[in-house]
């Protein structure tokens, strides 16, 4: 299990600690960039996301929550992230702006809604390496992981056969239902206030390793 922990769920006022915390434990850093237009919520940009990778060696994992991400996305290139992520309904131009990711050696994502078909996927299969399953509403806080994200994440792992793509899963995730999320097809997992609540980050990131083990675990013995 790769794990991406959000960084918009930190304690910013103190991002330098809580990154020394996560070095050597996490894949991933999960850069969640909002507009307030796409979703409500406005967050941070390329300027900060730049400021962060100063501080930092972990591999940064950008997704892009905003309306015409094509002008964005540039931005993100010289940061050298390990893939940049988009939303299939923020865009007409899909398989050109994954090609554009992709001749950056940066991976290219793309996330859908909790709404959105996996039919919206269909010429962009072997366009992509990440496909980010959003298994809340973006943008909205607190709320609880859909459960019909299980099925989705299941048939798109029929859907992606032999194919080199990652399955990355956001939103509603803890140590109670990650190991489901695994054992659906999930290899990359978002993780928030499960990763920094109470300030424990190395506890936090363990007990989300073993209950995603504990899992996997048991359904192999079974």
């Amino acid at each position: 299990m790769d794990l991406s922990p959000s960084i918009l769920a930190a304690d910013l006022t103190d991002l330098k600690s809580s990154l020394q915390e996560l070095e050597g434990k996490v894949e991933y850093l999960h850069m969640d960039i909002m507009d307030g237009h796409f979703v409500p919520t406005l967050s941070f940009g390329e300027l900060y996301t730049r400021l962060l990778k100063q501080h930092t060696g972990i591999p940064l994992d950008v997704h892009l929550m905003v309306s015409q991400p094509e002008k964005e996305v540039p931005k993100y290139f010289e940061l050298e992230p390990a893939n940049i992520t988009f939303h299939v309904e923020a865009t007409d131009f899909s398989v050109r702006l994954a090609r554009e990711i992709r001749k950056q050696g940066i991976q290219a994502g793309v996330s859908l809604n909790p709404a959105t078909s996996l039919s919206s996927l269909d010429y962009l299969l072997d366009e992509i390496d990440l496909v980010l399953i959003m298994s809340v509403e973006p943008g909205f806080y607190g709320q609880s992981f859909i459960q019909s994200s299980l099925e989705k994440i299941e048939r798109l792992r029929e859907l992606i056969g032999d194919r080199d793509i990652t399955i990355e899963v956001d939103g509603g995730i803890d140590a109670s239902n990650i190991g489901r999320i695994m054992e659906a097809g999930a290899r990359r997992i978002v993780a928030g206030s499960a990763c920094f609540k109470g300030g424990d980050i190395a506890g936090n990131v363990s007990r989300l390793r073993e209950a995603a083990a504990v899992s996997l675990d048991s359904k192999h013995a079974s």
